[in-house]
Formats: structure tokens, C-alpha cells, sequence
């Protein structure tokens, strides 16, 4: 079964890919004015406290569920399920994770395919098309609906390669230009007046925040939710990975790379800021924070581009094809949890389940253009804050209640023979049993 199912070849592969589904949109604007706003750096420590504290627990499970199944979220919940009640509930998670992470990707094709408009901006003006370089800044229902579709048609595209000759692939060419980029870009802001105060901002910590409540909320918010937990996607990569492969090891390096290009991309885009506040563009809100979000990608940067002169054309190409690699390789983690799906329960070819999948996202994501107001932060809000949180609360159930403790260890011991008596056999099983759901409570209550 595992074979015709597909499986990554490498653990260089995997780690590419699954880091890439974590690494999004949100890490690269979420995170870094997440910690400019909430004590710089005292921020930056609790982060990454939480993340190897907490969510890496939270990750864990997932991979070892998926590799100790080898399928898709719906039939791996129910291999260790242990009573007809808890199959039923391992329906019910698997199904409304697929219901989740599908309308995530419908909002989140939508700003993607603002990031793919704002790349062909530059290059509209730099040819003298003024008026097709307006038409792509401006928010309208066209121009997004041409967007979306041209997002999502790489989404299927890559989808329906499979998972050696489409994800694996290309998460392994997408991911390293992803990081190239990200240095470079930094490495040029840091040249420009301003940048150094930015800097200021997001690495001196101030340690009279580090016991703020909201610092805290925010920072296991950040730690949990970039890691793609809870909706089935590192689940489902989990169930590719070869069963040699050391899981505590490689969950690891995918937490520390997740952690490493949230903490560059802050090294960007907060001094990216100051260098725009240096240039007259204002960068705070009216509450006084900084502005976040996709206001930040879509006003504040783009003033600052403009004010750069010839320059500024290469820059802003150069950023937002950044910003839409990082959309690609998260997108098509999504649309891998509802094709495996269907490809492994109801027998549909891949291509055909990726573009029938893919087509009916693209039609919700059109629907939520036309009605944007009323629908986009509804979709937004119900899903990463409502559901997401309380389906990573009962993959960890499943893994820290239900499945057995021991076919739990067999799982790790067959790439990790020493695991009875490693450190991560000895903390893990406490964590994901106690500390993870009370931490999910938290931020889900908050």
C-alpha cells in the first residue's frame, strides 16, 4: 500500500516540504510584527520556548499517527481508534479537519493571488503599462477572481503529480529560493536608512512584557498554528515518510526550520518597516501598533518599493515572488489532505480528485470575493480560531488517550531503536497527555 501511494525519497524532501507547509503568509507578516509589538525579543524567547515546549508535542503526534498509518487523516484516526465510539470520533475529526483546511485554502488562494497581481506590478511599470500596473494595485472582484485562478491551477497542477514528482519536487526547488531570497532581500534592507532602528525594535528585548498575559496567548498562538497543526496536513505528510527514518529527529529539524525562517523573515520585513517609515509611509495603526497583516504587503511595503526608485522594480519582484512561494508550498499541503482522501477511500484517480477538489475551492474562494466584507473574516475567524485549535486538542486525545503506549513506541523504535530510553520517550508521552490540550484550552478560551 505504501508504495503506490507514494512516499518522499529523502529526508531532505520531507523536511522541505513539510517546513514549507508550515512556513506561510502568516509566518512572514504574522511573525515578525507579532514580536516588534509584543517586547522585541522577551517575545522572540517566549516563542521559542513554546514551540519546542508545546507545539513540537503537538507535531509529533501527528507525524507518528500518519507513519504508523500510512494514509489519510480520516483512516489513520480510525486505525487507532479502540472502541466504536472513538471510531466515530475519528470520523468526525478527519471530516471537519478536511471541512477546515479546505475553506483555509479558499481565503488564503485569495491573498495569494494578491501576492501573484503585486509581483506583476513591477514589471508592468518597468515596460511603461501604467495602466495595467493600477489595475493590478487595486482591489476589485475581477482582478482577484483572475487571481485565484491562477493560484489554485499551480496548486492542482502540483497536486496531481503526486507525491515524489509534485510536492517533493517542488517544495525541494521552492524552498531553498524561498531562503535565498530571504537573505538577500535582508542583507539590501539592512543597507537603508531606518533599518537599524527596526532592527532596534525587534531584537532588544523589553523583559518587563514577559509576563504579560497577551505576550504569552500570542506567543503560543504563533508557536501551534505556524506549524500547520491540528487540520491534517502534517498528518498526512507523516504518512509518507519512510518508516526508517528517525521521527523525533526529523520533527525536530522541521520545528527548527519553521522557527529559523520566522525569525529571518522578521530580520526583513520589521527593519523593511522602519525603512518605510524613514521614507514618509506611515507604518502604525490607529491603536498606535504596527500594522500587520495584509495591509502591511499590500500598502505599507508596496509605498516603500515605489519610493526606491529603479531599484525598487527588482526589490519588489524579488519580494513578492517570496510571498507567493511561500503561499505555493503551504497551498498544496492543504489540497493534500482532501485528495488523499479521496483517492484512498472512494478509489478516485489523483489528477482527476485534485482538480475536481481544486475546482470547488476555486468556485468557495470566488464566492467569498464577491461577498469579501460580510464572508472573508467569518472564514477566517471560524476556522484558525475556532476549529483548528480544537482539532489539535483531540489529535492529541488520540494520540495521548487512545492509542496504546506501547504501539505508540514500536512506531518511533522502527527508525529509532534507542527510543525506549532517549530523552524524547521519557518528556513526550507526559507532554502530549497533560501540557499540550491545556495549552490548546488556553488559547482557544483567550
Amino acid at each position: 500500500m505504501a508504495a503506490p501511494r507514494g512516499e518522499f525519497s529523502s529526508r531532505f524532501g520531507f523536511l522541505m516540504a513539510a517546513s514549507g507547509s508550515a512556513v506561510g503568509l502568516g509566518n512572514i507578516w504574522g511573525f515578525p510584527t507579532n514580536t516588534a509589538s509584543n517586547g522585541g525579543a522577551a517575545f522572540l524567547i517566549v516563542y521559542l520556548v513554546l514551540t519546542f515546549a508545546l507545539a513540537y508535542p503537538a507535531l509529533m503526534a501527528e507525524l507518528i499517527i500518519g507513519r504508523h498509518a500510512r494514509s489519510n487523516a480520516v483512516t489513520a484516526l480510525k486505525t487507532i481508534a479502540t472502541s466504536n465510539g472513538s471510531k466515530l470520533l475519528a470520523v468526525t475529526v478527519g471530516v471537519v479537519g478536511i471541512i477546515t483546511v479546505s475553506f483555509i485554502l479558499s481565503f488564503y488562494a485569495i491573498v495569494s493571488g494578491w501576492m501573484i497581481a503585486f509581483f506583476f506590478d513591477p514589471l508592468a511599470r518597468l515596460v511603461g503599462m501604467d495602466g495595467l500596473s493600477q489595475w493590478l494595485t487595486t482591489d476589485t472582484a475581477v482582478r482577484n477572481s483572475i487571481f485565484v485562478v491562477v493560484f489554485m491551477v499551480m496548486t492542482v497542477v502540483i497536486i496531481s503529480a503526486g507525491v515524489k514528482d509534485g510536492i517533493e519536487k517542488w517544495a525541494t526547488r521552492l524552498m531553498p529560493s524561498l531562503i535565498l531570497i530571504l537573505i538577500l532581500l535582508t542583507l539590501y534592507v539592512f543597507t537603508l536608512p531606518g533599518a537599524m532602528d527596526g532592527l532596534r525594535a525587534y531584537l532588544i528585548p523589553d523583559f518587563s512584557r514577559i509576563t504579560d498575559p497577551q505576550l504569552l496567548i500570542d506567543a503560543m498562538g504563533q508557536a501551534f498554528f505556524s506549524l500547520s497543526l491540528g487540520v491534517g496536513t502534517m498528518l498526512v505528510y507523516g504518512s509518507y515518510i519512510s518508516k526508517d527514518e528517525n521521527l523525533p529527529v526529523v520533527g525536530s529539524l522541521v520545528a527548527l526550520l519553521d522557527v529559523g525562517i520566522a525569525v529571518l523573515a522578521g530580520l526583513l520585513i520589521v527593519p523593511a518597516m522602519y525603512v518605510a517609515l524613514a521614507n514618509g509611509v506611515e507604518i502604525f495603526d490607529e491603536s498606535g501598533a504596527l500594522i500587520a497583516g495584509p495591509g502591511l504587503i499590500v500598502s505599507v511595503l508596496p509605498a516603500l518599493f515605489n519610493n526606491m526608485g529603479s531599484i525598487g522594480i527588482l526589490v519588489a519582484s524579488a519580494f513578492f515572488i517570496l510571498m507567493t512561494i511561500a503561499s505555493l508550498t503551504s497551498s498544496i499541503s492543504m489540497l493534500e489532505v482532501p485528495v488523499a482522501y479521496s483517492v484512498e477511500n472512494h478509489g478516485v484517480r489523483r489528477p482527476v480528485a485534485a482538480l475536481l477538489i481544486g475546482g470547488t475551492i476555486t468556485i468557495i474562494s470566488l464566492i467569498i470575493v464577491f461577498n469579501f466584507d460580510p464572508l472573508f473574516d467569518l472564514v477566517v475567524n471560524f476556522t484558525t480560531e475556532r476549529s483548528q485549535p480544537l482539532l489539535s486538542l483531540f489529535i492529541c486525545i488520540f494520540a495521548a488517550w487512545i492509542w496504546k503506549r506501547n504501539d505508540i513506541l514500536q512506531e518511533i523504535k522502527s527508525g529509532c531503536p534507542e527510543a525506549e530510553n532517549g530523552i524524547f520517550w521519557k518528556i513526550w508521552p507526559f507532554y502530549i497527555k497533560f501540557i499540550c490540550p491545556v495549552a490548546i484550552l488556553v488559547v482557544y478560551f483567550q
